[in-house]
This record gives structure tokens, sequence and C-alpha cells, in this order.
């Protein structure tokens, strides 16, 4: 049972790593698309581009990966995100 979970619950980005959230355009198709849980909700739009450290990492039944982000709201899916080297705050798609 243990070697199951240890292959179903693997995150992409650990506790600390800096990640970048998509772009808008991919955030608002995906807000359209995603019927299940944890939809993103409209407000998360206008963080679109930013950067940020992952606070915290959950896992819904299954195995769908579930971030918070610092300084960032919202629960964030992992297909959201991408692994960014410019440093943690930096601004959206325009900064």
């Amino acid at each position: 049972m243990e070697e199951a979970r240890r292959f179903l619950y693997r995150e992409k980005y650990p506790v600390g790593n800096i990640v970048q959230v998509a772009k808008r355009d991919f955030l608002e198709d995906f807000m359209q698309t995603w019927k299940f849980h944890h939809r993103l909700q409209p407000e998360q739009l206008a963080h679109a581009g930013v950067v940020g450290k992952v606070k915290s990492v959950g896992f819904y039944h299954g195995g769908d990966v579930l971030y918070e982000i610092e300084d960032v709201p919202g629960i964030w899916h992992e297909c959201c995100l991408e692994h960014s080297t410019r440093p943690s705050g930096v601004g959206g798609e325009e900064g």
C-alpha cells in the first residue's frame, strides 16, 4: 500500500520550489474546461504570470496535485504552474 501511495502522490514542485503561474489565456481556458474539484476562481486570473514560492502541497484523492503559493491567493493545480528561475515575488505577465 505504501508503495502505491508513493507512486500516486508525487508532486512536481516540492515545498520551497519557485514556480510561475501560467499565462492568463491558459488559466481562462482551464477555468472553462475543468469541471471537477478545486475550480479556479475568477480572482485568480489576476495572478497570471506571477512567480512565487510553493507554500504547501496537497493531493486530491486519485493523485491530483494541488498547491498553495506564498502571497498568491487560491489553490492551484499543477498544470497551472511551471518551474521558474526568476525570483519569488516577481510581477505578472507584464512584470
